[in-house]
């Protein structure tokens, strides 16, 4: 065990697990999600399952007690291994403050990179910096900018959340986390689960070629409509990204 530069011990490698925290080796070698959906698990199904059944009961009351006196917030989506000083993340800080400034709370998913970014803006403007974050096999936590924290255990249960206490979401540059966010909120709009909910995608040419292989294979070959692409906007701008929410939001009664 190595030590700190105050003498203590190094926390080393730590995972959160809902309201518990884990170290060195009292880190298990498999998550609850994996649990709950890996075969290899298949075993533990009829004795342990219905007991999930509780855990998961629990995550959902934990979220709805914690997020449910929010003001109007916005999902923030984005990489959590972009750098600070990247062009996703300068753009993240500048969109967190200047939702904070209209009155809205911004939740991410409570990591590093843009996320983090995001969650600094909000909280540096004066607003409120929400982070639902999740267990995962490698270490991450929540970042030191988030004023209201939720550790999850099950992705699902997290992904809720995002959607029931957002107007709107908002996705920077990521990965496939990044990208799963993004589908699900396009299919919930498109399936009308969830209605007038701006999607906007932030970086024009990150985003271009997704978007141009949306219009040549999935329009093209009537996989989706035209109306369909609409439900997603694009924009570099911190500002026009703002007013799609405020507009949004306006038409819904929430300001």
């Amino acid at each position: 065990m190595t030590e700190s530069t105050n003498g203590r011990p190094h926390p080393g490698p730590e995972r959160h697990r809902g309201a518990v925290t884990l170290r060195r080796d009292s880190i298990p070698p498999s998550t609850a999600d994996q649990k709950l959906l890996d075969s290899e698990h298949r075993g533990e199904w009829k004795t342990k399952d219905s007991w999930r059944v509780l855990r998961i009961q629990s995550e959902f009351v934990e979220g709805f007690d914690t997020l449910a006196d929010l003001p109007p917030a916005v999902s923030v989506f984005g990489s959590a291994r972009s750098a600070p000083d990247s062009y996703e993340c300068e753009l993240a800080e500048s969109l967190g403050a200047a939702l904070a400034e209209q009155g809205y709370a911004v939740i991410t998913g409570g990591g590093p990179g843009v996320m983090e970014a995001a969650n600094r803006g909000a909280a540096e403007a004066g607003g409120l910096s929400v982070g639902l974050g999740i267990e995962l096999p490698f270490e991450q936590g929540l970042n030191d900018w988030v004023d209201i924290g939720i550790d999850f255990r099950y992705f699902f249960v997290r992904k809720t959340m995002f959607v029931k206490y957002a107007q709107a979401f908002v996705v920077l540059p990521g990965g496939f986390g990044t990208l799963d966010e993004l589908f699900e909120a396009i299919t919930l709009v498109q399936t009308k689960k969830v209605t007038r909910f701006p999607v906007i995608l932030m970086g024009t040419e990150y985003w271009g070629g997704l978007l141009d292989w949306m219009k040549r294979r999935m329009l093209d070959e009537g996989k989706i409509s035209a109306m369909d692409l609409e439900l997603i906007q694009v924009t570099d701008d911190v500002a026009e990204a703002v007013r799609i929410i405020m507009d949004s939001g306006a038409r819904n009664g929430q300001q």
